[in-house]
Formats: C-alpha cells, structure tokens, sequence
C-alpha cells in the first residue's frame, strides 16, 4: 500500500526551538529603521534600547520598580551573570530535570565550586518535588525546561515569604506562558525564543530584593567585566536604561523592538500565551487520535506549550534497541526535512530520543496541525523500512 504524501504543507517548515521561527509576514523591511553604523551610545541607539526595555515591561508585564537590562551572550549570559554575581552569600536549591538546569548546576558546583548546595533533580518528562524546596536558600531553577518540554506549572509553590532569592531561567516560557514576577527575583531569557529575535543577547530582569543583595553582598571570586553589575556597591543603573555593558547589535534590537511590537499588537502577554497554547492544543488533539507517540511530559500540568517534546510509543519501535530507537526518531525529523515540511525538530542530543517542536506564539496553528499530517506520513515510511 503506498504511503500518499499530504496534500497541504506548513507555509513555514520552521519549527526549531531557537532561534525560533520569526513573527508571522515578518521581512526585512521591518528592520529599515535600524541605527546601522552608528554608535549604541548616541542618543539615536540609546533611544532604541530604552524603547526595547520600556516594550519588554509591557509586553511581558514586568513590575514597575524591576529592572530590566539588555547583557551580553544570550540566556546563557544573563544566567551567569546572576550566578556568579549573587550566589555564595547563602546555601543554595539547584533544581535541574533536563540538560540547562543541569548546567547550572555544574556551574555553581563546579566552576563557583560553592559548599553549601542541594540539587534537587528529576529524570526527563517529570518536575522534582517541589515541596522540598528550602525558601531560607537561594534557588535556582528553570521555569520551562526547553529539552524536556516539562515546565512548572506555576509560581504557587514557590514561598512569598522566602529569604533567599529566586533566580530563574525563563528562556523559552517568557512571552509564552505567565511568568509570577512576586515570586520570581531574577528573570533571564533570550528574545530568539519565544519572540523569534535573532541571536547573542540576553535579557536580565532584577526585583527589588536582588538589587539589594548586588549592593550588599560582594562574591568572595573576581568578576569579569561582563559580569559587573555594580560600582562602589551601587547598582549601575545605567544598564537597566539602555547603557548596555557591551556593543549591542542595533540590527538585532530593531528585530527584537518589531518583535515586541507585533506582540502588543495581537493583545499582548494574553494574545502570545493564548496562541502557544492553541499551537499545544494542536499537537495534543493529534495525540490523542495517534497511538504511535505521547508526550515526554508525564502529566498535562506540566507539558511546556513552547518546546513540546514528543516519544515514539508504537511497540515495532520500542522493541528495538536504544540506539535504533535513536536512530528511527532521527529519522523521522529527515524525511522530514527533505521535503522541505519541518526543520530542527529532532530531540536535543542530551534528551531522550524523539522529536522536539516549537509551538511558541509567532508559529501558525495552521502550520502544525498540516505538519502533524506528515508526521504520520513520516511515521509511516520509517515503520516500513524496519519491516523491510
């Protein structure tokens, strides 16, 4: 029996988990008021910073007396910059269930080489007990794991009474999922996720609480200039109005204000999470008709609506072994991609085998539910060879 081909294709076949696809009817013309050649710290480039940071308070619904800085090297760089500017002053909750929270805590136990931590952790598609979580320390935690598709499901047990601070790496949930600012003391992201920006800057968001630890607290290691937030135990405010600690690319902050712009413009914060979540909805209501795969999450409170991560289930294919397994799921995303129908959805290479796609706002429901008819296609020639 021939395996027909589907007659409808995603207008766009990208579905990569970052950089992420841009805004829909997105074109370079957007970006015609970039400041090129000119310096970020002329009032021409300054003037764009502070729009970009002013759009981001709106947009994401930042609280006023947080500040919001533009650094350098994407979520990577903002994480670090919290780590090694504000940990050590006491123990510390590393939380990890998928391969960036398990980054940072090799950072902070092998590179900060800290004493005093606790790693809570859980395997790929589960969260760890979060009620064992000690507010009297600093946590450290990921809200949306981006190669597990497992997120928490929201900030209720986190303590508003806490201590410590909460440092959270928000890279593929801000502009996609409600991010509870009164519980959250650093926030850090990149804009080439959820907003489809382009790449190599970071975002970080201080409370109150963590401005005050910077200006009170200062680590027992050197920071690099990168990493240097204050000056004579004073916050540099300058960071947090545009006077960004290096040069910035004004091509990419055009990219990122255009981003933002088209967000307020379908209803903000509520509008970006309402089409993840429908995007989600898609996958999951294809799911549910389709016995050969299930989501990696274990439970639908849990399940990111950004990076949803999916597992071959169908017994021809968990009969196999291990690296098989691997090597159908890797399979799959090449077929694929050589009819030009998805690109960069495979697993990421420290995640379970399977296949990754990206749901996040500036993708079209329209695009997933034509690309779940090709899975099964997909599917279906792959099964075909293990007969063969």
């Amino acid at each position: 029996m021939t395996n027909t081909k589907p007659a409808v294709r995603p207008a766009s076949p990208n579905f990569s988990s970052g950089p992420c696809a841009k805004r829909p009817g997105w074109s370079l013309e957007a970006l015609k008021d970039a400041p090129l050649g000119r310096s970020h710290r002329a009032k021409v480039g300054k003037t764009k910073l502070e729009q970009a940071i002013n759009l981001t308070r709106e947009v994401l619904e930042v609280p006023a007396d947080y500040r919001i800085g533009i650094v350098p090297a994407s979520d990577t760089g903002a994480v670090e910059m919290a780590l090694w500017s504000l940990l050590g002053e006491r123990p510390v909750d590393m939380l990890a269930w998928e391969s960036f929270g398990e980054g940072w805590v090799t950072d902070v136990v092998k590179q900060l080489k800290l004493k005093d931590v606790r790693t809570l952790s859980a395997p790929y598609g589960e969260l760890p007990d979060l009620k064992q979580v000690n507010f009297d320390h600093d946590v450290v935690f990921t809200w949306n794991g981006t190669t597990s598709g497992v997120r928490v499901p929201n900030g209720d047990w986190i303590a508003a009474d806490r201590k410590g601070l909460t440092i959270c790496d928000a890279t593929s949930a801000a502009f996609a999922q409600k991010l509870d600012f009164s519980k959250l003391d650093v926030v850090t992201y990149s804009w080439q996720k959820a907003l489809g920006g382009e790449a190599a800057h970071g975002v970080l968001i201080l409370s109150p609480r963590a401005v005050q630890r910077l200006e009170t607290y200062k680590p027992a290691w050197p920071l690099p200039k990168i990493f240097r937030m204050t000056k004579g135990g004073k916050l540099i405010e300058g960071i947090f109005v545009g006077e960004t600690i290096n040069t910035p690319s004004m091509l990419c902050v055009e990219d990122y204000i255009d981003a933002l712009q088209w967000g307020k413009s379908i209803g903000g914060l509520k509008g970006l999470v309402a089409r993840a979540d429908a995007n989600t909805k898609a996958i999951a209501d294809w799911k549910a008709k389709t016995p050969w795969v299930d989501f990696l999450a274990k439970t639908p409170d849990i399940r990111s609506n950004t990076s949803v991560c999916l597992k071959v289930v169908d017994p021809a294919v968990t009969a196999l072994a291990p690296d098989a397994q691997a090597a159908f799921a890797k399979q799959l995303a090449s077929l694929l991609e050589k009819e030009k129908v998805a690109y960069d959805i495979g697993a990421y290479r420290d995640a379970p085998a399977g296949l990754r796609i990206w749901c996040g706002a500036t993708v079209e429901k329209s695009d997933v539910e034509a690309l779940t008819h090709w899975l099964d296609w997909a599917f279906a020639e792959a099964k075909a060879a293990i007969k063969a």
